[in-house]
């Protein structure tokens, strides 16, 4: 094991995605699900696959899982810059960032796979 800290990064005052003030919670850029699949495993180290977090409200956070499956999160959206590259979480994001605080969207409805 490398001297590596398995901390996650410090909760922050924001979403990290829509920066609103809200309640927030750990989105696990590397689903926690595939921890402890060998291709995971291959290509991630315990440190990174612990630490990297991001902070998210709870309406960033189901959207995600909404539009996403676990592996494409880990293959593709494992930053806060690709989430952000992605049109449906653009969209979203800058229509969450006008509503009040407190403001919670209807629940998405989870996508066909």
């Amino acid at each position: 094991m490398t001297g590596h800290a398995l901390s996650p990064p410090s909760r922050p005052e924001r979403c990290e995605l829509c920066r609103r003030a809200a309640p927030l919670t750990r989105h696990h850029l590397i689903p926690r699900t595939l921890h402890g699949k060998a291709r995971y495993r291959r290509r991630f180290d315990r440190a990174e696959r612990l630490s990297a977090i991001l902070w998210v409200c709870h309406a960033c956070h189901r959207h995600i899982h909404a539009l996403f499956s676990e592996r494409e999160l880990a293959d593709h959206y494992r930053s806060r810059e690709a989430l952000l590259g992605h049109p449906e979480v653009q969209t979203f994001v800058a229509w969450l960032a006008t509503k009040p605080a407190g403001f919670e969207p209807k629940r998405p409805t989870r996508r066909r796979r």
